[in-house]
């Protein structure tokens, strides 16, 4: 077939079937008497083949290997294709949440369009520095939802110290931060505890209540202390289980202190100090923990358990509990 009849049969323009000649993309398998391009069947294929493969995303050079090289097989172009597909929908995807966030803004000039993809780009710098200055900015001018998702993901402790501070001061963003609590790095669960910690408001504090019951514990201890310091009982079974895990014990002692405010939380606490206590799977160091952590219980049952532990067998124990019963005059 000569070059105008390919053209007809294929779709693809004379034109176009020259340039993919130079490229040596396609070669004229002979030459009619008077010089013509003749195409075979198995060019006209190939044509077809290179078409198919325009069609999903790739560049002629692409092309080119796929179909020349002996050692490119299918399996490779697929992979290829995957990656390149999935580059294009994050890049895509990254655009539509910037516009998405400008747009929240309710911008009323370019510049403040421009002023707030500047920030967006900032946040997402590999400057630690640049990073912060954007979190520190008005909260004005950087989405809440922006501030959220740089939270989640900030692994430099003074961006990250400015990004919950802009939170906090912002009131939003929690809905994101409740899905950092759920994700499968844990990272990024610890980042979104200690947003809401420092987050002001029903909504964090009804989350933060959600999280004792998280698997994780990084954030069931976070949730726990953040409560336990606003006098939320609802801290306290986790609490203890801190003191016996060792996980910030002193910390979770003290939020137990605060929380002992009245005799009938007292007691409930000392109670379950001591229950812990003579659980017989709790080891030596926590049963040590637990009997310092009633130092700071006021009340008779904190007293009684005190007095009956300086006859514990552990003597670490009992040397413990006679010192905190000297401090609170009942030794």
């Amino acid at each position: 077939m000569l070059i105008g009849e390919v053209a007809r049969r294929s779709g693809v323009s004379a034109r176009m079937l020259r340039h993919y000649e130079s490229l040596g993309l396609v070669r004229p398998s002979g030459r009619t008497g008077s010089g013509y391009r003749e195409y075979s069947g198995e060019d006209v294929r190939r044509i077809f083949h290179i078409e198919s493969l325009r069609a999903v995303g790739l560049s002629l050079r692409e092309i080119g290997r796929a179909l020349d090289d002996p050692g490119f097989t299918p399996a490779d172009l697929v992979d290829d294709l995957i990656r390149r597909t999935r580059e294009r929908i994050a890049a895509e995807t990254e655009l539509l949440t910037r516009l998405d966030r400008v747009h929240a803004t309710d911008p009323a000039a370019w510049e403040d369009v421009l002023q707030v993809l500047a920030l967006l780009r900032a946040l997402g710098s590999t400057s630690a520095g640049t990073r912060q200055r954007a979190a520190l900015a008005s909260v004005d001018e950087v989405p809440v939802e922006a501030l959220a998702q740089a939270a989640l993901g900030e692994g430099d402790p003074y961006v990250a110290g400015a990004l919950r501070w802009a939170l906090s001061r912002s009131g939003g963003g929690a809905a994101l931060l409740a899905e950092g609590l759920g994700s499968p790095v844990a990272a990024v669960r610890e980042r979104a505890a200690r947003a809401l910690a420092e987050m002001p408001g029903r909504e964090a504090a009804t989350l933060l209540r959600d999280a004792l019951a998280s698997p994780d514990a990084v954030v069931r201890g976070r949730a726990a202390l953040t409560l336990g310091a606003r006098g939320e009982a609802a801290a306290i079974p986790v609490l203890v289980d801190m003191i016996v895990a060792g996980s910030n014990d002193t910390d979770a002692a003290d939020a137990l202190s605060v929380l002992a405010g009245d005799d009938a939380a007292a007691d409930r606490i000392a109670s379950l100090l001591v229950g812990r206590i003579g659980d017989g799977t709790t080891g030596p160091p926590a049963r040590g923990r637990l009997t310092q952590a009633l130092a700071g219980i006021p009340g008779a049952t904190a007293s009684c358990a005190l007095a009956d532990l300086v006859g514990d067998a552990d003597r670490a124990v009992a040397l413990t509990a006679a010192y905190l019963l000297r401090l609170r005059g009942d030794g």
